[in-house]
């Protein structure tokens, strides 16, 4: 894998992640000695219908792309569904009856719950990539570089 794809790989994660964020996930216990991606200060404290909207910009979606488009944004929609009834889950535990390994425990959901769904939008989302022009796969690849990289993108 070469390092432009490594990066566009992790761009497109970090960009990904914030579909996930549930704030907070887990207690002041083993989730903050456990690092998580940088959010960007774009995304905080934005919905996922924000999100939705505001990628559709920037990726400028056309009304020929909104099927696939569509079947992107409702993938968001499910995966963050998922982060939520996860957090609701933990939100109802006491964390102080908690035990070291429960939390990690916790810890894992909240992971596999995030692999699960890049792996569900990474589906939708090749699609729409794959029937994208050109010049516009350029532009979905700048959106996700200047996201995970935000202090490059004035270098570029």
């Amino acid at each position: 894998m070469s390092s432009i794809t490594l990066s566009r790989s992790v761009a497109f994660a970090t960009l990904l992640a914030t579909t996930f964020l549930v704030s907070p996930m887990i207690g002041a216990r083993a989730a903050d000695a456990i690092a998580t991606p940088p959010i960007p200060a774009a995304a905080k404290g934005e919905t996922v219908e924000q999100r939705i909207t505001s990628l559709h910009a920037s990726l400028k979606i056309t009304a020929d792309e909104d099927a696939k488009w569509g079947k992107v944004a409702q993938a968001m929609r499910d995966n963050e569904a998922a982060m939520q009834k996860l957090a609701a889950t933990r939100t109802a535990q006491a964390p102080q009856n908690m035990t070291a390994p429960q939390d990690l425990m916790a810890y894992q959901a909240f992971a596999q719950a995030h692999v699960d769904g890049v792996k569900n939008l990474m589906s939708s989302f090749d699609t729409l990539y794959a029937a994208m022009p050109d010049a516009q796969k350029k532009v979905a690849d700048q959106v996700f570089m200047q996201f995970g990289h935000p202090t490059d993108a004035k270098h570029s």
